[in-house]
């Protein structure tokens, strides 16, 4: 967990004490219907990694001889989670309930995915994907995102390039003033 809580906090740019608050909430995501998580990590090298690499990497890798540098993770959606309730308003208000109904009926949510800023750019996001929701029995998948000026980040692209369509667009969670999109597919991809 401190591992991936580490990733998490360098893909995303947050204070390190960001990490020990969301530890629960993560612990909590692991218990629910349908969880699966996964992880990646460095290929072997035949040469051990030079001690610039190992000393940008330290604060989030530890020892480990295979160094993990993404994860991902999600779930079934349902109607008691927080996730569920929130982005339900927000399709109510442009679909009515049926819709909103309709779009949540049978859902994996991709909760989080994220890899290290050093390891970003060489397919390990994609990979993280194709993994997480293989064989899935739900029959679409959708996630939350950060808006992004046209779109313009590597999130993005990955998104869009694996078939992620606008299911809500510059929608607010409460709590959180950043605008968000929520995207999602049919699975399987």
């Amino acid at each position: 967990m401190h591992e991936a809580l580490s990733i998490y906090v360098a893909a995303m740019g947050y204070a390190p004490s960001v990490a020990k608050r969301r530890a629960p909430m993560w612990a909590e995501h692991a218990l629910r219907q349908g969880w699966r998580g996964v992880g990646a990590v460095l290929p072997e090298r035949a040469e051990p990694p030079s001690r610039a690499e190992t000393s940008q990497l330290a604060p989030v890798l530890g020892a480990h001889l295979a160094p993990l540098v993404g994860v991902a993770y999600g779930y079934s959606g349902a109607p008691e989670q927080w996730w569920y309730k929130q982005v339900h308003a927000g399709l109510e208000a442009h679909h009515g309930p049926m819709g909103a109904d309709h779009i949540l009926e049978d859902y994996f949510e991709l909760t989080e995915l994220h890899v290290h800023p050093e390891a970003q750019g060489q397919g390990v996001g994609n990979a993280l994907i194709g993994a997480l929701l293989d064989a899935r029995p739900e029959s679409s998948v959708l996630l939350s995102t950060p808006e992004i000026a046209e779109e313009d980040n590597r999130a993005w692209r990955l998104y869009r390039r694996l078939g992620f369509a606008d299911v809500l667009r510059d929608f607010h969670f409460d709590g959180d003033p950043r605008p968000f999109a929520v995207l999602g597919r049919e699975l399987p991809l």
